[in-house]
C-alpha cells in the first residue's frame, strides 16, 4: 500500500505519468505517418510535462520555482526545434504553447477553464494539434479528428469526477453522468471509425482496440470512484493505441 501512494505521488501526482501517455499518444501518429524523431518526442513530453505543472502549481507557494523549470524547459524546447528542425516548427510550437496559457493562467481575467463547457473541447484541440500540426510537415485533418473526439471524450470522465467541486457548468452538472457517458461513447465511436478509415490497417485495428477498452473504462466511470482510477485508468487510455500497435508488431 505505501509503495502504490508513493508511485501515486511521485509519477501520477508529479504530471509525469499524464505528460508520457500524451506523448505517447503523439508517437503513435508520428509512427503511422513515418515522422518519429527522437527530439520531437523529447520536446512533446517537456511541452507536456512543463504546461501540466505549470497549471497545478500556479496557486502555489511553489509556483516561482515552476516559473524558473518553465523558463529552463522552453529553452531546452526552443534548442531542440532549433537544432533539429526548422522556424516553422517553432512558430507550431509557439502557438500550441500560447493556447495552452490561454487555457488556465492567473493573470487572464477569463480564462478558457472559466468558460462553461469549452473545458473538454478545448483540450482535445491542444492535444489534436500536438498530432496533427506540430509533428507534421503539413496539417493533417484526419489525425486531427481522430485525436480531437478521442481526447475530447476521455475529458469528459474528469468532469465526472470532479462535477461536486467545480465551479463551473460541466455537461455532467448539466445533463447528468449518464448522459454526458452517451456523449463520450459517440465521440470514441466517431474517432474509432475515422480511425478505421483513414489510417494503415495495422494503426487502424491497434485503435480499435484502444476503444474498445476506453468503452469499459468510461462505463465504469463514477464520481465515487477513487481518483487513482482516473488519474491513472482513464490517462492511460491516451497510451493504449500506441500499446496495442506495439503488441501486434512484436508479438
Amino acid at each position: 500500500m505505501n509503495f502504490l501512494k508513493i508511485l501515486k505521488k511521485t509519477v501520477i501526482d508529479s504530471q509525469i505519468y499524464v505528460s508520457l501517455m500524451g506523448t505517447l499518444f503523439a508517437v503513435f501518429f508520428m509512427e503511422e505517418q513515418n515522422t518519429f524523431r527522437f527530439p520531437t518526442v523529447l520536446l512533446i513530453f517537456i511541452t507536456y510535462f512543463s504546461g501540466y505543472l505549470y497549471t497545478k502549481y500556479q496557486y502555489t507557494r511553489h509556483f516561482l520555482k515552476i516559473l524558473v523549470l518553465n523558463a529552463i524547459a522552453g529553452i531546452v524546447c526552443a534548442f531542440l526545434i532549433i537544432h533539429n528542425h526548422n522556424e516553422i516548427r517553432l512558430l507550431k510550437w509557439f502557438v500550441i504553447v500560447v493556447l495552452g496559457l490561454l487555457y488556465n493562467s492567473f493573470f487572464l481575467d477569463v480564462y478558457i477553464r472559466k468558460i462553461p463547457l469549452l473545458k473538454v473541447f478545448y483540450v482535445g484541440l491542444v492535444w489534436a494539434l500536438v498530432n496533427s500540426w506540430l509533428t507534421l510537415p503539413e496539417f493533417s485533418l484526419p489525425i486531427f479528428l481522430v485525436s480531437f473526439f478521442f481526447i475530447t471524450a476521455l475529458v469528459l470522465p474528469f468532469d465526472i469526477r470532479d462535477m461536486k467541486s467545480d465551479t463551473v457548468q460541466t455537461f455532467p452538472k448539466m445533463i447528468g453522468v449518464q448522459n454526458t457517458k452517451y456523449i463520450a461513447y459517440a465521440l470514441v465511436f466517431v474517432s474509432i471509425l475515422l480511425a478505421v478509415f483513414y489510417l494503415k490497417l495495422i494503426y487502424g485495428t491497434a485503435f480499435f482496440l484502444s476503444g474498445i477498452i476506453t468503452f469499459i473504462l468510461i462505463y465504469f466511470s463514477e464520481n465515487k470512484r477513487d481518483d487513482t482510477y482516473f488519474s491513472f485508468g482513464i490517462e492511460t487510455c491516451s497510451a493504449l493505441p500506441f500499446l496495442f500497435l506495439l503488441i501486434m508488431e512484436y508479438f
